[in-house]
């Protein structure tokens, strides 16, 4: 009986194996499918590999990107983030928009930073004084993302990493902003994989909660902001909450979906009014907040782009020949969450100051 048991266990195994397979397939199939019916607005900008997260700017005259290098490693999806598995950067370029775009080959890879283990997610780049400077966060030997910064004297690499992270530095997607008084400014932070929610007071809690999403009346866990040096690879004064606030000047609770802030922060300047632009994550919208100081508090002043094709909404708003430019990325070549693809639109401010909503789909 034992042998007839083994053998009916093994065909319940493969029968359960089989049946996956082919739910995964026709998962994949029903992705497919609805990529060739959907009308997107925007073209992915490169094929050649998966790139999400675009940080753009621009250097020299031209616009450079600096993406995240998606992969598929095979790991399995969840709430921590490990099947965003990327380990290096390349760096693009583009003369225009609309024009080639020219990849620049791998600028940084995970086994040329002394201190990290995995996951190089998004990063963001400056320049000063002839040096342009690589910052990305990745996971350091115990597996807690840290901050490190990588410099070269070329905008597209190769970039060499310092030996350690920026010290008081955590979580994850650096963005750097260059006020026009010369003054720099870190804003950074994410939570769920991102591991935000465990840290208070600027200190580690490894046993910290999952996610503060179920806090509903509590103020919702800020994006961080802290001051360059002039040198660009430290922290200048202690690390603040990138406070945001409704109109009525209270702080966006933990339940407040819609408009509180998960990840993927950016920072541009408007007519000398600071905008801070974000994810909301589990939503899907990227929003944006007013203030009149790069530390905030920002108003909430809406949403600019509605949900896009895949999980994650990644930004950077850059100008560029008098207009303003939006890149984001999707799944529209592979409908997979964790392999992305890059795109560019046109950002319209109005008279108001306020920006015109982008749905990634077309009009």
């Amino acid at each position: 009986m034992r042998n007839f048991a083994n053998l009916s266990t093994l065909s319940t195994c493969i029968l359960l194996a089989f049946a996956s397979c082919n739910q995964e397939q026709k998962k994949e199939s029903d992705e497919v499918a609805a990529n060739d019916t959907l009308q997107f607005r925007s073209s992915p900008l490169i094929d050649s590999i998966y790139t999400a997260d675009p940080s753009a700017h621009v250097f020299n005259g031209k616009i450079y990107i600096y993406p995240s290098h998606d992969i598929d490693a095979g790991t399995s999806e969840n709430d921590n983030g490990d099947h965003f598995a990327m380990r290096d950067y390349h760096v693009f370029s583009m003369d225009k928009i609309d024009g080639d775009v020219t990849d620049h080959g791998v600028a940084l890879a995970v086994e040329d930073i002394p201190w990290a283990s995995r996951q190089l997610w998004a990063p963001d780049a400056a320049y000063k004084d002839g040096t342009y400077y690589l910052y990305f966060p990745a996971k350091d030997k115990d597996d807690v993302f840290r901050i490190g910064v990588a410099t070269s004297h070329s905008p597209e690499g190769p970039f060499k990493a310092l030996p350690e992270p920026i010290a008081g530095s955590f979580s994850i997607d650096p963005a750097v902003f260059t006020d026009t008084d010369g003054s720099t400014y870190m804003y950074f932070g994410g939570i769920w994989g991102g591991q935000l929610q465990q840290w208070e007071n600027n200190e580690y809690d490894a046993a910290g909660s999952l996610t503060d999403l179920e806090q509903d009346n509590q103020p919702a866990i800020s994006c961080r902001v802290v001051k360059l040096k002039d040198n660009m690879v430290e922290f200048d004064g202690q690390v603040q909450n990138a406070k945001l606030i409704d109109s009525a000047g209270n702080e966006i609770l933990g339940g407040d979906h819609d408009r509180r802030f998960f990840e993927g922060a950016w920072m541009h300047k408007y007519q000398d009014r600071y905008y801070f632009s974000y994810s909301t994550g589990d939503t899907h919208f990227l929003a944006y907040a007013i203030g009149d100081s790069p530390t905030g508090p920002f108003t909430f002043a809406g949403h600019f782009m509605k949900p896009v094709q895949g999980w994650t909404t990644h930004h950077s708003i850059v100008e560029f020949d008098g207009k303003w430019y939006l890149f984001y990325h999707d799944t529209e070549r592979s409908g997979k969450t964790h392999l992305r693809n890059v795109k560019v639109t046109e950002l319209t401010h109005h008279e108001d100051g306020t920006i015109a909503m982008i749905d990634p789909f077309t009009e």
